[in-house]
């Protein structure tokens, strides 16, 4: 294994764990999903426009994806397609990114965070559910939930 996916194997077990043990619900496992194919699809974006020389994605755009919760993908992104591996300050603020969403995640778990968190998934998954009429919400998330709770 690469050395450059070991934060997101570890993000990815702490989720799981976070998530298994009701710390977090399943929606910030499905946020960090949906960022990482976002900012991705901005650092395929850039690249394709690099190596083409026309409009950029501005780097505070890659940035900001990062800080809300799309470094996994910024990362899988930065080594698959070779991209913003060399500037050294653009790495420096993309670890800074990183580190920020991981204390924003930290915090996720303190008591009043997590009070405030499950209230928030609590609203927004029936909105969810009403408006996606695809067999993931309809069928997985209620049954992940009915198993959360049994455990």
């Amino acid at each position: 294994m690469r050395l450059w996916f070991t934060p997101i194997l570890l993000l990815s077990i702490g989720l799981m764990y976070s998530f298994w043990n009701g710390y977090t619900p399943l929606l910030l496992c499905v946020v960090y999903l949906f960022a990482s194919v976002v900012s991705y699809f901005l650092y395929a974006k850039d690249k394709r426009a690099a190596t083409k020389g026309t409009w950029r994605v501005p780097e505070k755009n890659l940035h900001i994806s990062s800080l809300l919760a799309g470094w996994p993908g910024s990362i899988i992104a930065q080594h698959t397609l070779r991209h913003k591996t060399q500037k050294t300050s653009f790495k420096v603020v993309f670890v800074i990114m990183l580190f920020l969403n991981l204390c924003l995640l930290i915090w996720f778990h303190t008591s009043s965070s997590a009070r405030l968190f499950h209230s928030a998934h609590n609203r927004i998954l029936p909105w969810v559910k009403e408006h996606c009429d695809i067999s993931f919400c309809q069928v997985v998330i209620p049954a992940l939930l009915e198993l959360h709770r049994s455990h």
